[in-house]
C-alpha cells in the first residue's frame, strides 16, 4: 500500500511560480512501498488568489490538469478558456500554458505528468518576468 496525506507533504515553488506539493514522483521516492515501474508523477500546485503562473512549455512530459478548487483562466498556446473545480485539462508536450486565478480563493490544481516532472524540462518563455505579478 501506498498512502500520502496533504498535510504531511512539503511545499516547494517550480520554475513556473506555482507553489506545489508532490504527492508522488518515482525518482524522489525510496521506500520500500514505493509502487515500481510508475512513468507519471502526481502533484498539488496552488495559485494564490490575483497571481499566475510563469508562462513555460515542457520539451519532453505531457500535463494532465484537474482543478479540485476555485475557478481560473488557462492560457494554451494562443487559447484561452476559463477553469473551474471539477474541469481536465490535457496538455501536450512543447505546449505554451499559463493559469491565472481569477477568483477570491486558492487555486488547486491536480498535476499528473508523464514522463514525470522535472525542473530541467521546464522552459520559461514568459515575456513578462513581473515578480509582483506571480504567486
Amino acid at each position: 500500500m501506498f498512502l500520502r496525506k496533504y498535510h504531511d507533504l512539503k511545499p516547494f515553488v517550480t520554475k513556473d511560480k506555482s507553489i506545489i506539493r508532490e504527492f508522488f514522483h518515482p525518482l524522489h521516492e525510496t521506500s520500500k512501498e514505493t509502487p515500481r515501474n510508475i512513468t507519471f508523477s502526481i502533484a498539488l500546485a496552488t495559485v494564490k488568489p490575483g497571481k499566475r503562473t510563469l508562462r513555460h512549455i515542457h520539451r519532453t512530459f505531457a500535463e494532465f490538469y484537474y482543478i479540485t478548487k476555485g475557478t481560473g483562466i488557462i492560457r494554451l498556446d494562443s487559447r484561452k478558456e476559463s477553469i473551474e473545480e471539477n474541469t481536465l485539462i490535457y496538455i501536450p508536450a512543447g505546449t505554451k500554458h499559463t493559469v491565472t486565478n481569477t477568483g477570491i480563493e486558492d487555486l488547486n490544481i491536480l498535476c499528473i505528468c508523464t514522463p514525470p516532472y522535472t525542473h530541467e524540462d521546464t522552459k520559461i518563455i514568459d515575456e513578462n518576468l513581473r515578480e509582483a505579478k506571480l504567486s
